[in-house]
């Protein structure tokens, strides 16, 4: 037995193998060790192996899955070694092989998924700084493909996916990927193209990819054909909910970096949880699957107008009348069938997964009928791809008992009635009991024997006894089987023939119900891409009547989308904040358009500033996915991308400090942003030396006002800055205000237009609780900077950082001599006797800007 379970795990090195015996999952050596420490099971021994006892430990095979849940969360792929053999004509050990592989990112079982959370593998491919992604969700078939250039924007799309399991090419290092939970490296030969071209063909049944629109993705199509080869190793079954790939291009989608992700907390908290995110307050979908998709929504806002004004009106017109309250109602019956599908696919669907498709079905026309009465076209495509299968909720009906067990290996799954000869069956073994007292009577008439019965016994199967003194009254139709110190045991023609029938009827109606279940699941294949379409379409409708009841519930309005640049929120607020607020949300007001591209935001620390700045960052975002937003009224550009470079943190782990991280971000905000942009900037410069940090800030502000013309929220408090709207007339200055009260200061959390007057720093250290004996030493030196001689023309007195007072010795320089001006570059470059007059006048003004 050892000597087979060494050949299976030699196959299978860097899984564990629950090999199968008897009523047990055993795993042995290293494997026993490691799911003892991660299960929490008794680790044994059993036989020897050189001389020292073989580590063992075990799992019931009934309760598997709860132990198979346990260590994919841990991040352990799992072998399911079974018994395939006939035990009864097995020389030696019995035949076993590995049937499938359980692996974090090709989960399909009910119960080792979160229902409200998609399970995605992901393939990296790369070439330089050119990566190539594929990605699936085998508990639904969604199969997508994307290229992305640099490894920041590699990084945004993981932590957009967020994947289970991550497959990439041997032998590249990008600590981005391996750094993930469920990594693993696959051969360089399996990301081969042309391979993974014939692979795909094959499962889409094409003759190339170009009607998928992936055929120039190269890379991306060899991490496809990576990830799809991987899918049939583990799985050992075919795939047919995989129908196609699709391109999803990033110019379709507003770009958010991983920073973005982080900082807007869709759907983690900045301390990693999922409460108080801005899914947590959205997420109220009747269907497991709409909550999945809504999620995906948030995670990939759209530019497409036409896409996004479409659901606006589903989303009104479900609001009329609150109508999505009897469209929510009609949802209720409807479980998740994108995953029962998946698992009717791959063949490992369970009774009670068509117990509850059969519903889904049945509840479907009455869905249909309630979004006849709405006039969105929207929801009238959705409620023809929805469609109806009355075939198909006849067929289950019949065949699929009411409330069936949790699996069909023990029957009593198919309905009575479905089929003749599997009634014939469960007849004979059901009421075998009563047949024996029916002949037992009917012997004793007929012969007269009063101590004449029936009886069964293991050995020897039914018989007739009689008792010694009575038995050679009988009659010569029955044939001695066994004699006993005082009976004698008979059995006769029709005994036997009941005994034949009676014996088998049991496993006969186990094997004829797993046969008729089989063909049960077959049919239904039959039918599973207009199924997976319905499931989808259900799955947006449950997603648009959750928005309606959002909309209505948190008095969100409809956005505008207009083709004038400009960025207007009249009372916007934040989704989040507000609901965790025990008291009311001060809404405030927001402007940016093309005379007005950039707000410096003044105010003390607490004011509101970090809040009122997310605040439109998530009403820009709530916008693209087509979402009512919190605000009275919101009219807005198409946004191409959203920004931001808000807090501190450092990643120790790649060796960049706070500093270093703040400055990554704003690097890559200056080089990517467009004037389509949203951009949100937080106290930059602020984990360096003042006037370094003053020097930056200004720097990025003006670049962003001028190069980049990006819309700009930029929060400071180097109050240096609120002097830059009077060079550049595109910014603004407004400030969060506060007032003192009997020692103590009061948020007002009002956006107001012009900079902040004053600093709070001291009063919030206060309320931080900073010991009282800081506190007056902290006065005491802010005073003796106060008296000291101002800068920029502040007024005598004025509080303000360290930077507005006298300067500080120069600071030494870290690499060379600074470089020369921008201005002294271009004159040096400028070809003076090429220029026409009107040439020479406009290099003139672009040198005095440059000054300035």
């Amino acid at each position: 037995m050892m000597q087979q379970y060494l050949r299976i795990k030699a196959e299978h090195p860097n899984d564990l193998v629950f090999y199968r015996m008897g009523d047990f999952y055993e795993l042995f050596h290293d494997d026993a060790k490691k799911a003892a420490e991660i299960l929490d099971i008794t680790l044994t021994a059993r036989g020897k192996s050189g001389g020292e006892p073989i580590p063992m430990a075990g799992v019931p095979y009934h309760a598997a899955e709860n132990y198979l849940g346990r260590l994919v969360r841990a991040g352990v792929s799992v072998a399911i070694c079974e018994q395939i053999g006939d035990p009864a004509t097995s020389k030696g050990p019995v035949e076993r092989k590995v049937v499938r592989v359980v692996t974090p990112g090709t989960l399909s079982d009910e119960a080792l998924l979160e229902d409200r959370v998609d399970n995605l593998l992901l393939a990296v491919n790369s070439q330089g700084e050119h990566f190539g992604i594929a990605y699936l969700d085998l508990a639904s078939g969604r199969f997508r493909a994307l290229e992305v250039e640099g490894e920041e924007a590699l990084a945004g799309e993981l932590q957009r996916l967020n994947p289970a399991e991550t497959l990439y090419r041997e032998g590249i290092y990008l600590p981005v990927v391996i750094s993930r939970r469920g990594a693993r490296s696959q051969p360089e030969w399996e990301f081969d193209l042309e391979s993974a071209r014939r692979g795909l063909n094959a499962q889409f049944q094409s003759h190339d990819l170009q009607g998928f629109g992936c055929d120039d993705l190269e890379l991306a199509l060899g991490a496809a054909g990576c990830l799809l080869q991987y899918v049939k190793d583990t799985q050992r079954s075919s795939l047919p909910h995989i129908r196609s790939i699709s391109h999803e291009n990033r110019a379709e989608s507003v770009i958010l970096d991983a920073a973005t992700r982080r900082n807007l907390e869709i759907d983690r908290n900045l301390a990693g949880g999922d409460s108080n995110t801005l899914l947590s307050v959205l997420d109220r979908g009747v269907t497991a699957m709409g909550s999945r998709l809504l999620r995906r929504w948030l995670h990939r806002p759209l530019t497409d107008i036409a896409v996004l004004r479409e659901r606006q009106a589903a989303i009104r017109a479900l609001c009329d009348n609150y109508r999505y309250e009897t469209v929510r109602d009609t949802l209720k019956p409807i479980g998740d069938m994108e995953r029962i599908l998946s698992r009717v696919a791959l063949r490992s669907a369970r009774p009670r997964d068509l117990s509850r498709l059969c519903a889904s079905l049945a509840a479907l026309p009455r869905l249909r009928g309630e979004l006849a009465a709405t006039p969105a076209p929207l929801l009238a495509r959705l409620s023809q791809q929805v469609g109806d299968h009355p075939e198909l909720v006849d067929l289950l009906q019949r065949a699929i008992i009411d409330n069936p067990p949790v699996v069909i290996r023990d029957g009593g799954v198919i309905a009575e009635g479905y089929d003749s000869e599997l009634d014939e069956l469960r007849q004979i073994s059901e009421h075998a009991g009563d047949y024996l007292l029916e002949i037992e009577q009917r012997e004793r008439e007929a012969t007269g024997i009063s101590t004449l019965k029936v009886g069964y016994n293991r050995v020897h199967g039914y018989y007739i006894e009689i008792s010694r003194a009575q038995s050679e009254q009988a009659p010569a139709a029955y044939v001695r089987r066994q004699t006993l110190k005082n009976a004698e045991r008979f059995i006769t023609p029709e005994l036997k023939a009941f005994e034949d029938k009676a014996l088998s009827s049991k496993s006969r109606a186990l094997a004829r119900e797993k046969a008729l279940y089989d063909a049960l699941l077959e049919r239904l294949n039959e039918d599973l891409g207009a199924l997976q379409d319905c499931a989808a379409a259900v799955s947006e409708i449950d997603v648009l009547a959750n928005l309606a009841e959002r909309a209505d519930s948190l008095r969100l309005c409809q956005p505008e989308f207009c083709e004038e640049q400009v960025f207007e929120i009249n009372e916007g607020r934040h989704l989040v904040v507000e609901q965790v607020l025990d008291e009311p949300f001060i809404a405030n007001d927001t402007l940016l358009n093309s005379q007005r591209r950039m707000l410096l935001i003044t105010g003390p620390n607490m004011g509101g500033k970090s809040t009122y700045m997310r605040q439109n960052a998530v009403i820009a975002l709530l916008a693209h996915i087509g979402s009512f937003v919190p605000a009275s009224r919101a009219r807005l550009a198409p946004i191409d991308r959203i920004f931001t470079r808000i807090g501190s943190s450092d990643d120790l782990a790649s060796g960049r400090s706070t500093f270093m991280v703040e400055m990554t971000e704003t690097a890559n905000i200056l080089h990517n942003a467009t004037p389509r942009s949203l951009v949100l900037m937080d106290e930059v410069g602020r984990g360096t030396s003042t006037f370094d940090g003053l020097s930056l800030a200004w720097a990025a502000a003006v670049a962003l006002a001028r190069q980049v013309q990006a819309f700009t929220l930029f929060a400071t408090h180097y109050f240096e800055m609120t002097a830059l709207p009077e060079q550049c007339e595109t910014m603004a200055n407004v400030h969060l205000d506060a007032t003192e009260h009997q020692d103590h200061v009061v948020f007002l959390h009002h956006i107001q237009e012009g900079p902040a007057n004053r600093s709070y720093g001291l009063q919030v250290a206060k309320l931080a609780g900073i010991p009282a004996p800081v506190l007056r030493a902290a006065q005491d030196k802010l005073e003796e900077l106060e008296s000291a001689r101002p800068v920029n023309g502040a007024e005598p007195g004025a509080p303000m950082p360290a930077a507005t007072t006298s300067p500080s010795p120069a600071q030494a320089e870290l690499f060379a001599s600074p470089a020369p001006h921008p201005a002294v570059t271009a004159l040096e470059a400028l070809e003076v006797d090429d220029l026409s007059p009107r040439q020479a006048l406009e290099k003139l003004y672009q040198l005095r800007a440059l000054l300035d």
